[in-house]
């Protein structure tokens, strides 16, 4: 009887040793004359533990990690194929606190199938919610997507469903439907892992959206930094046309929808949606004027969703379970669960998919362990590099669109960056400008401009040069930007820099009285 082991394949698992791992395992059973099956599975996402090996076992998958390719031997030794203790064995895989206390739905699969492998996807509730989207009218589609609340996962938090029902009312020959894969937030990994752990599922949520707006192409558009979800993607394309879940006639509906896979070339900007499309049409990634909005007149003027990894790979499970099942996650306006990424100085760092509400003490702590140095954690930057810092104070708040929105902040993408009290908040408000300096597509003068006068000041800032007037000039330069920039990467640049400031004056040189000026 052969032996299942897993092995992940996710880019992280395999810059941490996987693959070597992965060689070590298959070269001590053949030494060993032990016959096993050896599946490169996706992440769980608890990267501390990384390479995680897992065994099948008859009470569950068996984890131990993490393991390097000089533990093998002694694994195989301490009879791990059949769940032996060994110093790096850490029980039902199930059952780790890390993974137990998370509710995963978009992530459901992710860490148990072979990403690349259509009939494991099948086997593990893949394309029922196509199924029963193909037996609905677009219209009903587009009404269960609105029902569960959903809204963009990339950052805008706009409702997926209004977004949806705006292309399918505006009358085309054709239309399109983007995944923004351009996932560029520091922090930020959940779209990487869900492209290369079940790349099915956000195929299977771009099919639904095609057929519910009728737009029969789509384009997966991929950041270049990721060539593993590139190949991933691409085999998984290829097995769904080949089993005609992709293509013409789609399942014998009668129904068409292409896709295939664009790379960027590693422009930040083109996260934005318009200057993605710019750079989707061949053109220099610039940003472009809004309105026309993109569901009304997007690539090559046609009328296009533009949605994010998250967002789309969301769409299979509210097509299966219905939009009132994935509603009864979260709290307000906040429907559904969000994958939340830690990183930075944290002790255990990973993915963890949880319904809205979750404070970020609670996440902090409860699941990420601390910092990762022992000292206490003075900031976080939550919603990527334009995302605003978050002191002590404010680690209760509740991950919620509107709760964040109202201390002045992001929840964004979940990515979140921890600092501990080691953190000089004046050199990372002086990085949060010269990242928009050097990012900015340059179309719009304040973020053109203002972001390389904004490096300037701090630089006299930080030499505590003129104080009394280069605060107040930081101020006004930021509300210049903050209100005058074309798209969010200007727009957004003030909320890292003027959190710092208010939350962290002594840094600045400056006192609390000072920052109310």
């Amino acid at each position: 009887m052969s032996i299942t082991i897993y092995v992940p394949c996710d880019s992280s698992a395999v810059s941490l040793g996987a693959d070597r791992v992965a060689t070590a395992i298959t070269n001590e059973a053949a030494k060993r004359g032990i016959t096993i099956e050896l599946i490169r599975n996706g992440s769980r996402g608890m990267y501390w533990l990384e390479p995680l090996v897992e065994v099948a076992t008859a009470n569950g998958r068996i984890s131990y990690g993490p393991v390097q390719p000089a533990d093998v031997s002694a694994l195989f030794d301490a009879d791990f194929t059949q769940g032996g203790t060994h110093p790096l064995y850490l029980g039902l895989t199930e059952e780790i606190a890390y993974f137990k206390k998370q509710q995963r739905l978009t992530f459901a699969r992710i860490g148990i199938t072979d990403p690349v492998s259509l009939t494991d996807y099948i086997n593990n509730d893949g394309y029922r919610g196509l199924k029963n989207a193909l037996n609905l009218t677009q219209e009903q589609i587009v009404q269960a997507v609105t029902d569960s609340g959903l809204r963009g996962r990339g950052g805008a938090a706009f409702p997926t469903g209004i977004k949806w029902k705006t292309v399918l009312n505006t009358a085309s020959l054709q239309k399109y439907i983007i995944c923004n894969a351009d996932e560029g937030d520091s922090g930020t990994f959940s779209d990487r892992m869900v492209m290369e752990g079940d790349p099915f599922v956000l195929i299977e949520g771009m099919t639904i959206a095609g057929l519910a707006v009728d737009a029969t192409q789509g384009y997966i558009y991929l950041r270049v930094e990721y060539p593993h979800a590139f190949e991933i993607l691409n085999t998984a394309i290829a097995s769904a046309y080949q089993a005609g879940y992709l293509g013409s006639n789609i399942q014998g509906s009668g129904k068409d929808f292409d896709l295939e896979v664009r790379l960027g070339a590693g422009a930040y900007v083109c996260g934005e949606e318009t200057s993605l499309m710019e750079s989707l049409e061949g053109k220099r990634g610039l940003v472009r004027f809004k309105p026309p909005l993109p569901a009304i007149s997007g690539l090559f003027g046609q009328p296009t969703v533009v949605n994010n990894v998250i967002s789309l790979a969301s769409v299979p499970i509210i097509l299966d379970k219905g939009g009132d099942y994935y509603r009864d996650f979260g709290m307000g306006r906040s429907r559904g669960t969000l994958p939340l990424q830690l990183a930075g100085n944290i002790k255990y760092p990973g993915l963890v998919e949880s319904a809205f509400g979750l404070t970020l003490r609670e996440l902090l702590y409860d699941f990420g362990g601390g910092s990762a140095s022992g000292r206490p954690i003075r900031a976080v930057q939550v919603g990527g590099p334009l995302g605003a810092y978050l002191p002590e104070a404010q680690f209760d708040t509740p991950l919620d669109y509107e709760a964040f929105a109202a201390n002045w902040t992001v929840l964004g993408h979940g990515g979140i960056v921890v600092f501990d009290d080691t953190v000089d908040m004046a050199e990372m408000a002086r990085y949060s400008m010269e990242f928009c300096k050097i990012e900015s597509c340059g179309k719009c003068t304040p973020c053109r401009i203002g972001s390389t006068r904004g490096v300037e000041v701090m630089d006299e800032i930080i030499n505590g040069r003129n104080l009394d007037k280069n605060i107040p000039l930081l101020r006004d330069l930021c509300d210049t930007l903050l209100n005058g920039s074309l798209c969010a990467l200007g727009g957004m640049t003030p909320y890292p820099v003027l959190s710092a400031i208010n939350h962290f004056p002594e840094d600045f040189g400056i006192d609390a009285k000072a920052t109310a000026a």
